[in-house]
């Protein structure tokens, strides 16, 4: 292995939970999370040669992913829609505690679905306790704007939430 692939697979195992979270937030399905894995890989070993280390690797590398999951999002939307449903509707009686998280977990990133492109994004960064500068900063917007944007998809997320839990 060159030097080049060495750095660049360092690089991605320091900070591979950045895509695993914008696969998370832009794929339902297991197998819709791996192919944007994979397109992200892909699309950052191809621009990793533009990368010149102004900023940190984790905010270029933020980018590039963000952008892949954006087109790849956009990309699916246009074919039709192929989900199976499950052969087998039977639920477990008395969820665990961990089991009880995960199901919450599943429905928070639901609702995050629902949420428009720079919606996702910014909730992402928050999430990853960014500064609002930072956030600012990535998405081209002010940091007044951040709170404001946070405040609105806080309260959005909860409607969401609210009326999938409706729906059960």
């Amino acid at each position: 292995m060159d030097t080049k692939e060495t750095e660049f697979l360092r690089l991605i195992g320091e900070n591979k939970g950045i895509l695993y979270k914008i696969c998370r937030i832009y794929q339902d399905d297991p197998e819709g999370r791996d192919d944007l894995l994979q397109e992200m890989i892909l699309q950052l070993w191809l621009a990793f040669g533009t990368f010149r280390a102004e900023s940190k690797f984790s905010t270029w590398m933020y980018r590039v992913a963000l952008n892949t999951a954006i087109v790849f999002f956009k990309k699916q939307k246009r074919r039709p829609d192929n989900e199976q449903l499950p052969h087998n509707f039977e639920r477990a009686e008395e969820p665990s505690a961990a089991g009880e998280k995960e199901e919450q977990l599943a429905l928070f990133y639901k609702a995050v679905q629902q949420l428009g492109k720079v919606e996702k994004a910014v909730i992402y960064l928050y999430m990853e306790n960014q500064p609002y500068d930072e956030i600012a900063a990535n998405l081209g917007i002010t940091p007044l704007n951040v709170r404001v944007r946070i405040n609105r998809i806080k309260s959005k997320l909860k409607e969401i939430i609210k009326t999938m839990n409706y729906e059960y």
